[in-house]
């Protein structure tokens, strides 16, 4: 099937044009503005990481399967393990949603987004769970968000936001999940149902559960958990990183 660049891009197909630091993978004006980032948090005590960046569409669709045949787990909004067996198609998908995107709509697929931690929150052995508890007021990442939401709130981000800073009735609040505007913005006027069941439907992209009841209900699928989010801030828009 032939895909025009950009297509391959939104998709999580390509990844020709991200630059590697160790196992992270983004956009290089992601890099640029997240070193200033990162810069003005170390000036506060803060050592913001990357814990993820870019994610293949390949990666995505194995994370998708595994949680709807049951070889994952899938939680609820108070961070219970549901019973997926006891659950409709329907119902399962929209559990899956709630914390993981559909293959091929991932924000993570297109080098602008990534999950950040403070580093020097925690021990080196930590083992992060990326939990509402975590990002909370008391939690060992809640002053490193509450200064990323003042930087934020000032327009003094770098081009950053918050995609995921409340519930919208669609994914759940995600606190940690930063999104570069001045790129994003392009692919997520980009991305539509059309181009997510084209990729479903080819063979040799592997196939993906669920797929009979996604399309069928992906319209209204795609305007909750992949339309619904935060409008960028006009500050983070125009930010232009440097050269």
């Amino acid at each position: 099937m032939t895909r025009s660049s950009l297509e391959r891009q939104i998709l999580g197909l390509d990844d020709s044009a991200l630059l590697a630091r160790g196992t992270q993978l983004l956009q290089p004006a992601v890099w640029a503005a997240l070193t200033q980032l990162a810069t003005a948090a170390a000036e506060h005590g803060f050592d913001l990481k990357v814990a993820s960046a870019y994610r293949s569409y390949e990666r995505q669709l194995k994370i998708w399967n595994d949680k709807l045949c049951g070889e994952r787990p899938v939680v609820d909004d108070a961070g219970q393990e549901v019973d997926m067996a006891a659950m409709s198609t329907q119902d399962c998908i929209a559990c899956v949603l709630r914390f993981s995107a559909m293959p091929g709509a991932s924000r993570h697929h297109w080098g602008t987004d990534l999950d950040v931690f403070d580093a020097a929150a925690v021990a080196p052995d930590y083992k992060l769970q990326l939990s509402t508890a975590e990002v909370a007021a008391n939690g060992p990442f809640g002053p490193m968000h509450e200064w990323l939401d003042q930087r934020i709130a000032q327009g003094d981000s770098f081009g950053f936001y918050r995609p995921y800073d409340e519930d919208r009735g669609g994914v759940a609040p995600e606190r940690w999940h930063l999104s570069f505007a001045p790129l994003a913005a392009g692919y997520e006027n980009q991305i539509n149902p059309d181009l997510l069941r084209a990729a479903w439907s080819d063979a040799a992209l592997g196939e993906i559960s669920g797929k009979q009841t996604l399309n069928q209900l992906l319209d209204s699928l795609f305007e909750r958990f992949v339309a619904k989010v935060a409008a960028a801030p006009e500050a983070a828009l125009e930010y232009l990183p440097p050269t």
